[in-house]
């Protein structure tokens, strides 16, 4: 006995030992045989004697080590559970005797248990579920000997919540959560838990800790496969009656789910299918989320089993609308998508990607027609609809085939508006092959445009609702950029069919904050709409910060943003009201000289040629704009020789612009048959120096910039103009400046490009000349631009452009002819000058 109850070794190692030695102490226990057997072979009455109080000993002995092993060890108490096993499997006449045994071990627990300070009984749930069967059992005695067990394990059970084991210490009149409510209902709870199943499923329920009411559950859930008919039934009747009153309190739903799933699929009798059904049923209408999820935890499609659990969780309609919540929770995901393992979450599907919202898909297809779930479509129809036509868009990527994945979103949003009263819409929208257009890459879009419109021309009646969740859509932050890309499409679409431009001011705040979008797609969009607007442009009420975002539009990466805000923008300004444009037009012309330069020439072009009709536009506000326009004027003069015909069409269309604000003549030269790049550069500086000679150093340090850019067209127009520049202004800038000006005219002379080189070498003669005559006293500087002011010069031709230009062709061609026929080796340009 010392050796059975010993302390010192490992815990779990002794009780697997003491299990087995009780184990074996029991089936010892119920082979003897019964007492009047062994009377009928002795008569004798001494010997009679002796037989009974042998046997009593016997079980004296049996009772007291269990007493003993749960009075060191509530976890002990697992052996009366594994007792309550052994028992159910023998019909020895000892069932009994043993279950007499087992509810005084229990009642000796239950007192010793007021004197702890804590309790560890994990086994109370499986036990409780074993007691629960036995108190319908068919023998009386054994019925009342197991409600009164039970009793008393409810009563420990109490103590497993540590605060009201202390409140019940401390007063026993304040369990106001107790089983026992008044002094009479403890006095007759082990009658009240006799053969009344209802009242036992109160009663556990209210007095397990989740924990071990989860304990319980499974435990009956496994006795559902017992080949014993009764012991099936009488659990699946426990197992029913415990979820309806208390399914709130299970945990482990998911693997209980799972558990269902693969008994549903073996070869499981007709009382059990319904009873795990029914299970499913209960655990949805407090787990919702927890039962839908794990049923979408399987391959796509369903089998006939998921099948059958789907419309168990769904076939309340209490439940309904926490479904659907979860469905559409599971449709946020966009199927086919990799899941990252190194998250360490639970994973959402049995294969490496995403497959749930495919599985919700097709669970929608089975849901939306049950009549229970009328009113929750109703009430959830535009999140449907819109999580719909997204999984619609989506599925074009998963390539389905015949027996495969079939198209469950498509079925189950042509489901949706047949039980919403749009059958008309269904038609129409097959009739005009709406479905077949989303898996087209170039039309999918336009599928969606389709079921927005058609829904419109047919005035469907959940407008409001619809409209007031696409505008919660919009407000909040986007899943992804597809998903806002197809929101902008459908309620633009939905806008324009009810609603008169310019759309409601709560709206037109979205289409502003779309234009800078980080999609392109939704910028475009945003912009391709506000621009229809212009017609009503003047009455809009924030038209400023409509603009400037367009503006800011401009900075965009993607060059079709920028040319649809340009023209976005210009058709808004054909049509707004000169004082608002006034207010505007520095600001916006302004933004027009970055995309001057931009590596775009189709921008390039948008901008120079929208540059000038504005200034044209704003002719009465010039003085508004001359800076700006000095601003630009270097990129307008050095563009004109772009490579692009269109960005040189653009230059001289918006120069001669603005030579006619300046009263320049230099339209002269803007003519294709007249025009020379030096001749215009000369007239230009001519007229700058009698008009507007103070921006003369502006202009020069512009123009300086672009000797280092990479197009060499630019480099040969802004050593010309540089050149001429700084002759005209050359009185005005110090000796430091000049210097700087050497250094970079310097650089100039080493380009890779001959006639650059050239050009360089003029240029570098009137730096120095300059630099020769430059003070850097500013007295005497002040001095020499007085008398610039009284003293006009006129330029003449230095460069003579076309002419080096050609003759340097001239002699390239010369040298490529002389290396291929004579074999001469290679001479700079240089030798031949």
């Amino acid at each position: 006995l010392h050796a059975f109850l010993v302390s010192f070794v490992d815990p779990l190692l002794q009780f697997e030992f003491q299990l087995t030695q009780v184990e074996s102490s029991f089936k010892l226990l119920i082979a003897m045989p019964s007492l009047d057997e062994v009377k009928e072979v002795n008569n004798s009455s001494n010997n009679q004697e002796d037989l009974e109080v042998l046997y009593q000993n016997v079980l004296n002995v049996f009772e007291d080590t269990l007493l003993i092993l749960v009075s060191k060890d509530f976890y002990k108490l697992q052996i009366l559970k594994d007792m309550a096993v052994w028992m159910s499997k023998d019909s020895s006449y000892l069932q009994e005797r043993v279950m007499v045994i087992i509810s005084r071990v229990l009642s000796f627990a239950s007192r010793k248990v007021k004197s702890y300070t804590s309790v560890d009984a994990p086994c109370l749930g499986d036990l409780a579920a074993e007691l629960s069967l036995l108190c319908s059992h068919s023998d009386l005695v054994i019925t009342q000997q197991a409600s009164l067990g039970m009793y008393h394990l409810l009563c420990i059970a109490k103590c497993q919540n540590a605060d009201i084991f202390k409140k019940d210490t401390m007063d026993m009149k304040s369990r106001s959560n107790s089983i026992m409510s008044s002094p009479s209902e403890m006095d007759f709870l082990p009658k009240i838990l006799q053969r009344d199943k209802t009242k036992i499923a109160q009663h556990v329920g209210q007095s397990l800790i989740p924990s071990l009411l989860t304990d319980f559950v499974w435990s009956l859930l496994m006795k559902l496969s017992e080949t014993n008919y009764k012991t099936a039934s009488q659990a699946a009747c426990m197992l029913k009656l415990t979820l309806e009153y208390h399914a709130d309190k299970v945990t482990m739903v998911s693997k209980i789910v799972s558990t269902i799933y693969k008994k549903l699929c073996g070869n499981s009798t007709h009382i059990m299918n319904h009873a795990m059904l029914r299970v499913i049923t209960l655990l949805t209408r407090t787990s919702p989320k927890k039962v839908i999820f794990q049923l979408m935890d399987y391959p796509v499609p369903a089998d006939n089993t998921l099948i059958l659990m789907w419309h168990a969780a769904g076939s309340e309609a209490s439940v309904a609308p926490h479904v659907l919540k979860t469905l559409l929770l599971i449709l946020k995901g966009k199927p086919g998508e990799t899941h990252d393992s190194s998250t360490g979450g639970r994973r959402l599907s049995l294969d490496a990607t995403n497959m749930m919202p495919v599985a919700a898909s097709q669970a929608l297809c089975m849901l939306l027609p049950v009549s229970s779930y009328r009113k929750a479509v109703a009430q959830f129809f535009p999140q449907l609809l819109m999580a719909l036509i997204l999984q619609v868009f989506y599925s074009r990527d998963l390539r389905p085939t015949a027996n495969d994945r079939p198209f469950f979103a498509r079925d189950a949003l042509r489901i949706l508006l047949k039980c919403s009263g749009l059958q008309e819409v269904d038609t129409a929208l097959e009739e005009n092959d709406c479905w077949s257009q989303f898996s087209q890459v170039l039309y999918h879009h336009h599928g969606i445009y389709l079921v927005a419109k058609t829904l419109s021309d047919y005035h469907f009646p959940q407008f409001p609702e619809t409209l007031h969740y696409l505008y919660k859509l919009s407000v909040e932050d986007p899943r992804r950029s597809e998903d806002t890309v197809i929101t902008v499409i459908f309620l633009t679409e939905l806008l324009n069919n009810f609603f008169k431009d310019p759309f409601p001011e709560e709206f037109l705040i979205l289409f502003r904050n779309w234009i800078n979008d980080s999609n392109p797609s939704v910028s475009k969009l945003s912009l391709q709409k506000i621009a229809s607007m212009a017609p009503v442009i003047n009455e809009i009420e924030n038209i400023c910060s409509l603009i400037l975002s367009i503006l800011d539009a401009f900075l965009s990466k993607e060059k079709t943003v920028v040319i649809r805000a340009l023209i976005t923008l210009r058709k808004l300004l054909e049509k707004l009201d000169k004082v608002t444009y006034s207010s505007l037009c520095t600001r916006i012309a302004s933004s027009y000289c970055p995309l001057m330069d931009h590596s775009y020439g189709g921008i390039r072009t948008i901008a120079i040629q929208h540059f000038g009709e504005l200034v044209k536009d704003m002719n009465q506000y010039m003085w508004m704009l001359t800076d700006v326009v000095f601003e630009s004027l270097v990129s307008l003069i050095l563009y004109l020789e772009d490579t692009e015909l269109r960005v040189f069409n653009a230059c001289k269309f918006t120069l001669e612009i603005c030579a006619s604000q300046f009263n320049w003549s230099t339209s002269y030269w803007l003519k294709d048959k007249n025009y020379s790049f030096e001749m215009l550069v000369l007239n230009i500086c001519n007229n700058l120096y009698i008009s507007h000679g103070n921006y003369l150093r502006d202009l020069i340090s512009h123009a300086l910039g672009y000797l280092w850019s990479s197009r060499t067209y630019l480099r040969r127009g802004a050593v010309i103009l540089t050149g001429y520049l700084v002759k005209l202004g050359g009185h005005s800038l110090l000796r430091v400046e000049t210097e700087v000006m050497l250094e970079a005219i310097d650089q100039v002379l080493r380009d890779e490009d001959a006639l650059i080189r050239e050009l360089a070498k003029i240029t570098h003669k009137i730096f120095k000349e300059i630099a020769h005559g430059s003070t850097s006293s500013a007295v005497k500087q002040a001095f020499r631009r007085l008398f610039n002011f009284f003293y006009c010069k006129k330029l003449k031709l230095m460069y003579h452009y076309d002419e080096t230009y050609a003759q340097i062709a001239r002699l390239k061609e010369a040298k490529d002819a002389m290396s291929d026929k004579e074999g001469l080796t290679e001479e700079n340009y240089e030798d031949f000058l």
